[in-house]
């Protein structure tokens, strides 16, 4: 096992345990934060999987727990589901010593974070992410949101976990498109500051795609890493932060258009997508070499992952550029894009001329209503 420390001025520091096992060990690790009673908020499809050995763990361990359960997929990231589950919760009668728990991946861990931060103004929340994009991404740094139709995490709350249990034997349960969906954020902590790691993924690394566990555990550890760095620095998303955001700028509003269809789009597969766009638009500006586009687009199609615009849908520009206008990273209308000056070498690209993101949107295939 592999403990990854993530520290800030702002928050309380806590770890992140990467390894195998450690769903059976939950109990043990969760039980000194546990004052109380502890709520296991999952969803059905991951409530059928993991959630008795949870329970099981957690009872060995002296802890009490109650399941409180969510339809999968990413229409739970709504406001009806966040009221729904902090209803349950005020029945329970949770008060500011017990703890919320996290099992399940990226769409439960925002939701239960989310209400975990609302309920009292604040309770302990432990993850425990169960996909590849959880464990790599979304379950570290204290972002929890709900989605609305006007875009993606518009709603939401920082509250970092008290603790972050990365266990790599669940990825086994997964199906391969949600392998692949959480390596595309893999690639992404690659292309946004660390070369020689993704050299390695496009390389030996590649075979973590596949479900490879030993170098999913190596992808997962190094991934977090990144993040811990750029969360301890910036925890709010001031400055250094926002290059987490590398091709979900772009990704997100092709996901709200699809409308957050996972059987079209995938978080991650949109993701994937957004980062071949801001290579080719990085490179349509003269900022990157036109190779570093084409061995960015190789690796991301040997994973399996969409790299056009085309193989997500039929899109209508002005549509796309304003959602990307009322993107979280928009200040004052004007555009802000994670742009890259080669791999390894993203940065916050703020005031972007809105016409040329548009021209360059019919470039790639989305039509024009002029």
């Amino acid at each position: 096992m592999t403990t990854i420390p993530v520290s800030g001025g702002a928050f309380a520091a806590y770890d992140v345990m990467v390894g195998r096992g450690l769903l059976g060990q939950a109990g043990a690790r969760i039980a000194p934060i546990a004052k109380g009673r502890t709520v296991i908020i999952t969803d059905q499809t991951v409530e059928a999987i993991h959630a008795d050995a949870l329970t099981a763990s957690l009872t060995a361990a002296g802890v009490r727990s109650e399941i409180v359960a969510v339809p999968a997929g990413e229409g739970s990231k709504s406001f009806f589901e966040l009221e729904r589950v902090l209803d349950r919760l005020l029945e329970i009668g949770l008060d500011r010593k017990d703890v919320v728990i996290a099992l399940g991946g990226g769409v439960v861990g925002d939701l239960a974070g989310l209400a975990a931060a609302l309920y009292m103004r604040g309770i302990d929340f432990v993850q425990i992410p169960t996909t590849l994009l959880a464990q790599v991404d979304s379950s570290v740094g204290g972002k929890t949101a709900i989605d609305t139709p006007r875009g993606k995490n518009l709603v939401g709350a920082f509250h970092q976990p008290r603790l972050v249990l990365a266990d790599i034997d669940v990825l086994a349960t997964l199906p391969e498109r949600q392998v692949r969906s959480g390596w595309a954020e893999v690639l992404k902590h690659g292309l946004i500051c660390d070369a020689a790691f993704f050299d390695w993924l496009a390389g030996e690394g590649a075979a973590g795609a596949s479900g490879d566990p030993a170098a999913l555990e190596r992808a997962v550890i190094r991934s977090v890493e990144i993040k811990s760095a750029v969360v301890g620095e910036d925890e709010k998303e001031a400055g250094r932060r926002a290059l987490l955001n590398l091709g979900h700028t772009f990704g997100h509003a092709v996901e709200t258009e699809v409308g957050f269809d996972e059987g079209a789009l995938a978080h991650g597969e949109a993701v994937a997508l957004g980062c071949c766009m801001a290579f080719r638009y990085s490179a349509r500006e003269g900022l990157c070499a036109v190779e570093d586009v084409a061995r960015v687009e190789a690796v991301v199609a040997a994973a399996g992952l969409p790299t056009r615009l085309e193989q997500a849908g039929a899109f209508e520009a002005d549509r796309l550029l304003a959602l990307m206008a009322g993107d979280k990273k928009a200040e004052g209308g004007a555009l802000t894009l994670i742009l890259a000056r080669g791999v390894g070498e993203a940065f916050v690209a703020k005031g972007v001329d809105a016409a040329k993101v548009r021209t360059f949107l019919i470039e790639e295939g989305a039509t024009s209503s002029s």
